[in-house]
This record gives C-alpha cells, sequence and structure tokens, in this order.
C-alpha cells in the first residue's frame, strides 16, 4: 500500500479469513496507509518497491485461540537508479517490528485473523503502520528548552528544506574526523551493523533502546563516556561534546537528531544519521528499529514536534 504501484484496496481480505471486526479494521488500515503512500511520495518520491518477510518466534494454543509473535522484516526500496546508490543514495529503507498475531478458531474448524497489533511503543510511528498524524500541541509558545537533566541545548533546531541544488552525498557529507580518536566511518559501519538487531555485549532497555543504541555507536567511533567510566541510565548526565545545528537538514552523516514530540522540554527519542544524500539526511535508529529512513518522511509523520540536531 505504501508503494507507487500500489495493489487494490481489497488485497488483503481476499487472501486471509478475518473475523467480522478484523476485516473491517484492517480496510481502514488499508486506506490509511494507501493515504501516507501518497503523503510520502509527495514528500520524497515515495517508494517504487516492496519486500516483506516475516519470521515466527514463538506460538501458543490454548483451545479456540492461537497467538503467534512474529517479526516483519520489511525493505522498501527509494527511486534512485543504481548510479545514484553508487554516488551514496541509500537503496532502500528497512525495518524490523515485533509484532502478535492472534487467530481464533471458526465454527467449520478454520482460523479466522482476530488481531495484530506491532510494538509500535516509543519511537516514530513505523513506516508500515498508521496513526494520526500529530496535532498540534496546547503548548504553541515556539522554541523549546531542554529539561534540566539533559542539559541546555537552547531552542529547537529549524526544519528548512534543502533547495533542488543541493548535491550533498553519502559520502561528500560524512565529516572528517575532529580529532585522531573519532571514527566517523566506524560509527556509521555500526549502526549499519546493528540497526536490527543488539550486540550481545552491551545490555538492551527494552522497548526503549534508542539512546542506548546511540550511546554504543559514539563508543564504537571512539566517544569515551562521560566522567572516564560507564555512566548509569539514571545519571542522565549531559557532557556537552556536540555543537547545536540550526536547520535538521544541516545535519550531516555520523550526527545526531532528537525528538520531543510532545513539546514538554522532554527529549523522547534519538536518531542516527547513516547518510545524507542531495540535502536530506536518512535516520538510523532502534525503537522500532529502523535503518536508513529520510528525514523528511519523519518530518511528514511529525509536523509539530520539536527537534534537536546535534553535530557529533
Amino acid at each position: 500500500m505504501l508503494t507507487t504501484s500500489a495493489p487494490a484496496l481489497g488485497f488483503a481480505a481476499a487472501h486471509m479469513r478475518t473475523t467480522r471486526a478484523m476485516a473491517a479494521q484492517a480496510q481502514e488500515d488499508l486506506t490509511a496507509l494507501a493515504a501516507k503512500g501518497e503523503r510520502y511520495e509527495k514528500v520524497d518520491g515515495g517508494y517504487t518497491k516492496a519486500q516483506v518477510d516475516v519470521s515466527v518466534d514463538d506460538s501458543t494454543v490454548d483451545g479456540s485461540n492461537a497467538t503467534l509473535q512474529l517479526t516483519e522484516h520489511t525493505r522498501l526500496y527509494l527511486p534512485f537508479t543504481q548510479q545514484e546508490v553508487e554516488d551514496g543514495a541509500p537503496e532502500y529503507e528497512e525495518l524490523s517490528l515485533p509484532h502478535t498475531v492472534k487467530f481464533t478458531k471458526a465454527g467449520d474448524g478454520s482460523w479466522l485473523l482476530a488481531a495484530d497489533k506491532a510494538d509500535t511503543e516509543g519511537g516514530p510511528t513505523p513506516t508500515t503502520q498508521v496513526s494520526d498524524v500529530d496535532v498540534e500541541p496546547e503548548t504553541t509558545d515556539g522554541g523549546a528548552t531542554a529539561d534540566e537533566d539533559e542539559g541546555s541545548k537552547g531552542e529547537g533546531s529549524g526544519i528548512t528544506p534543502p533547495s533542488e541544488s543541493d548535491t550533498d552525498t553519502g559520502a561528500g557529507a560524512v565529516k572528517p574526523a575532529a580529532t585522531a580518536v573519532y571514527s566517523y566511518h566506524q560509527m556509521i559501519a555500526y549502526a549499519d551493523k546493528y540497526w536490527d538487531h543488539h550486540n550481545s555485549a552491551y545490555r538492551t532497555y527494552g522497548g526503549n533502546d534508542c539512546t542506548n543504541f546511540l550511546s554504543q555507536i559514539m563508543l564504537a567511533g571512539g566517544w569515551k563516556p562521560a566522567g572516564g567510566s560507564i555512566i548509569q541510565r539514571t545519571s542522565n548526565k549531559y557532557s556537552k561534546r556536540t555543537k547545536s545545528v540550526r536547520n535538521v537538514y544541516d545535519l550531516l552523516a555520523s550526527d545526531v537528531l532528537q525528538a520531543d514530540w510532545n513539546r514538554n522540554n522532554v527529549v523522547d527519542h534519538s536518531m542516527f544519521v547513516t547518510k545524507k544524500y542531495r540535502g536530506a539526511p536518512y535516520l538510523t535508529y532502534h525503537t522500532s528499529d529502523t535503518h536508513n529512513k529520510s528525514v523528511k518522511k519523519i518530518i511528514s509523520d511529525h509536523p509539530h514536534t520539536w527537534w534537536y540536531a546535534h553535530r557529533t
């Protein structure tokens, strides 16, 4: 439903038996996904095709009810030529998303799909899922200042899109090492490797792992923990080693973007720039696990968010 050549809206219903309530919900979701695909196409070209794989992680059956724990693995191909990909454009956006899928047994003994709930807590709305585009918050008094625990970051960053003549590419948008200690290429390589799974050398924070993942990326690139030792998560220490970027479109590969969804002066989500092409940063993050999603699409999903852009 998200691609530029989407199937008919009745596609899912024609291929799977569902409960009456689930059929209505699926039709509503498909309609919303089609609208989202059209919005994405206007924002930055959308997607040309999709590849979706599903793995079964667990299953239980209790009488006439069955539950499957699934993981959706999706690749959404971007409208770039092979030459553009070779020049630094991302070939596709990827995501990995857990689902809880429930079935109920019909009178004839067949199984009917009754529910499909994706684990979408914490981060931006996953690309293949739908929710209302966020509404204007009650607080509308302009710029934001982060809460005291986070340290002062000044006003939120702007979102002025790049001009058509902007020719930043993936290679040209990677910063040279600021010192002999930092390696931005290693940061990017780490994010590319671990975007959809967790490094067993580190603890994982369940459904809220974005900042933990970002800390691992920084460590891989040569950053040292603030204070010279591992800082406990509850300390929320701000080391002031980044510089604010005035516009999110000025972010370069290996920079950081944070979001305050509710504009309440508390940072809710952290993302890492793995690519920059033609003026658009492409973001990678945990919760929900996503690789190379255009900042244009994220902003279109969350137009009233306060953004904090950081130069690492």
